[in-house]
């Protein structure tokens, strides 16, 4: 309680929102959501340094920072930055690339289950980047720009099968599905028609691995942050009005096709392209925005926040292949399905319980 100028007592308002003003421009923010996002970067940041640390050349915290500025001991900067830093930058980045790419299809379908490795989007662009591995024989930037038509094409498909006077969040997960269903049987097939070489380079990459990541791996990982990230802000307030149904947003002046078309590409892009970078790697896209939801206790799809709580995961999960095993022979893409499928089946309970409700 605050005591007025009248003596008499006020109640203390708690402000969760703060609004920035420069020129014509204003931006508005959740408090909560700005800390939350701030602590997941720091968490991730530390996180990477432990994971820098490990293997059989050992660091600790404080040699892989002193590594890092350029004052590291002897021989520690060709294995923390030739080595190990290209492996950490793309698993924080791929993994803040399908955080927010899961939140954007969340909020899209208005479903929990609508995460692109479910509704079709990430097995779109694997059949992709596996066509342009063992077809065409090309190399890593071939490959991103197969992942990233081969995603674009799963979601045009998909969103005219699922069009029917406009498209319905259930609608178009029933269809991504079953849109699902089918790639992995053109996955099959693929595997069964290469050669033996191929086909063991295309199983590695698709269980989502981080093993062996380089430079190149970085400069795709990344490229499609700077170009669509802007795109999922700028649209991050429509996509609030979306959830709220198509007749609302368009008497609030949104127009929800459109919208929902420039959103839907947006969030295939970004998961192309992370899947371009370290392969499937499930359950993220599906886990991070409920994460950050239940972290910020804020309405929305909570971009921002589920993007870092996205890179925290990957890059958690990275650091725990690498101490299980002693090495980083173990994909991370087995540590986040076998994690991904507890959390579903938690998900699918709470889902039946609210139901009953």
């Amino acid at each position: 309680m605050s005591l007025a100028q009248d003596g008499r007592t006020r109640p203390r308002v708690r402000v969760r929102h703060g609004l920035l003003r420069t020129g014509r421009w204003s931006l508005r923010y959740d408090t909560r959501a700005l800390l939350v996002c701030g602590a997941l970067a720091l968490l991730t940041a530390g996180t990477a340094v432990l994971a820098l640390g490990t293997g059989s050349y050992a660091l600790s915290p404080a040699e892989v920072v002193r590594t890092l500025t350029g004052e590291g001991p002897p021989g520690a900067g060709f294995v923390v930055l030739g080595l190990r830093l290209p492996r950490a930058l793309v698993a924080a980045l791929t993994g803040f690339a399908m955080g927010t790419a899961g939140a954007v299809f969340q909020s899209l379908t208005r479903n929990p289950l609508g995460s692109p490795d479910v509704i079709g989007f990430g097995n779109g662009a694997s059949a992709g980047a596996l066509v342009a591995i063992i077809v065409l024989d090309t190399g890593a930037a071939q490959t991103a720009a197969g992942a990233v038509c081969g995603g674009l094409a799963t979601a045009a498909a998909v969103y005219l099968l699922a069009w029917r006077r406009g498209v319905h969040g259930y609608r178009l997960v029933l269809v991504g599905i079953g849109a699902s269903a089918v790639l992995g049987a053109a996955t099959s097939f693929l595997y069964v028609r290469a050669d033996i070489g191929k086909a063991a380079q295309a199983a590695s990459w698709m269980i989502g691995s981080l093993n062996a990541r380089d430079w190149t791996d970085v400069r795709v990982a990344a490229l499609g942050l700077p170009a669509l990230l802007p795109v999922v802000l700028l649209y991050a307030r429509r996509l609030t009005m979306l959830e709220m149904g198509d007749d609302t947003a368009a008497a609030l002046g949104v127009p929800p096709e459109r919208s929902r078309l420039v959103l839907l590409a947006a969030g295939t892009g970004l998961t192309a392209m992370a899947v371009a970078a370290a392969g499937p790697i499930p359950f993220v896209a599906m886990a991070a925005p409920q994460l950050a939801r239940r972290l910020t206790r804020a309405a929305g799809p909570n971009v921002l926040p589920a993007g870092w709580t996205g890179a925290l995961l990957v890059t958690a999960a990275d650091l725990v292949t690498q101490r299980l095993t002693g090495s980083a022979l173990l994909p991370v893409g087995v540590l986040t399905g076998v994690a991904g499928g507890a959390y579903l089946a938690w998900l699918l309970r709470g889902e039946r319980r609210a139901a009953r409700l």
